[in-house]
């Protein structure tokens, strides 16, 4: 058995990368799933703290497959990480190949933001309910147009608008290939929405506190949907806790 180094959220947290290395990160995690799906297995359950790096060959893999298990025969449970479980699971649907697609994008988030989505929220049914609403956390600038394009589809309310596995890959394929053989193909950027400090004690006590797995029952939700950009604007700045990250 390969024993990993570090897992991808405290990976982000310990590194500044750029585009290229994080691209790079985004297409070993799609090639796993995609190898998942390819068994005809849903996941289920990912998130950043079960995505483990190998320094030896540079390389990502999904773990924690305990909960992964064939896709005709689905399970009723809604158990996962909350900000990363597909709203139509969250409404109490069985989840599905594109629910498991959901996942990635909010992967690709993190990515691209070095924090993990949502981080400085309760988790509660307030938040389900902005979630199933289409609470999205907003896009970084600096973002690739590819790679936003990318994290939107994944993270539709419709199950049906989001890439299967297969087209995933191919565009990440791509995106990395450009980068890979091209430096100045994919911008570098650093820059985040706000600074991200991984030493604030308070941070890292939200982050503790809601970095694991759990079992979730909310009753009386609405269907998914798309927010309107004034939606998403208003859902963004409701329910969060209030944290100085200077401190």
């Amino acid at each position: 058995m390969r024993l990993m180094d570090i897992d991808l959220r405290k990976y982000l947290q310990q590194r500044r990368l750029t585009w290229k290395e994080r691209i790079k990160i985004a297409y070993d995690i799609i090639l796993a799933l995609y190898r998942i799906h390819k068994g005809n297995a849903i996941h289920r359950d990912l998130h950043s703290g079960n995505i483990l790096y190998l320094q030896s060959n540079n390389n990502w893999y999904i773990s924690d497959l305990g909960f992964c298990g064939p896709a005709d025969k689905p399970l009723k449970s809604i158990y996962g990480n909350l900000p990363y479980i597909a709203p139509e699971v969250i409404v109490g649907k069985e989840s599905t190949f594109a629910s498991d697609i959901y996942s990635i994008g909010m992967l690709m988030w993190e990515i691209s933001s070095g924090k993990p989505p949502f981080f400085n929220y309760r988790y509660d049914y307030d938040f389900a309910m902005k979630m199933v609403g289409g609470m999205r956390p907003k896009i970084i600038p600096g973002t690739p147009l590819e790679y936003k394009k990318l994290i939107k589809q994944c993270c539709d309310a419709n199950p049906l608008n989001r890439p299967d596995i297969k087209t995933l890959f191919h565009e990440i394929e791509k995106l990395w290939k450009d980068s890979y053989n091209d430096d100045n193909a994919i911008e570098s950027s650093n820059t985040l929405e706000y600074e991200y400090d991984n030493n604030s004690p308070k941070q890292n006590s939200l982050l503790i506190n809601y970095s694991t797995s759990k079992l979730y029952q909310f009753g009386n939700l609405p269907e998914p949907k798309n927010a309107t950009e004034e939606e998403q604007e208003g859902n963004l700045f409701k329910n969060k806790y209030k944290i100085n990250i200077n401190n």
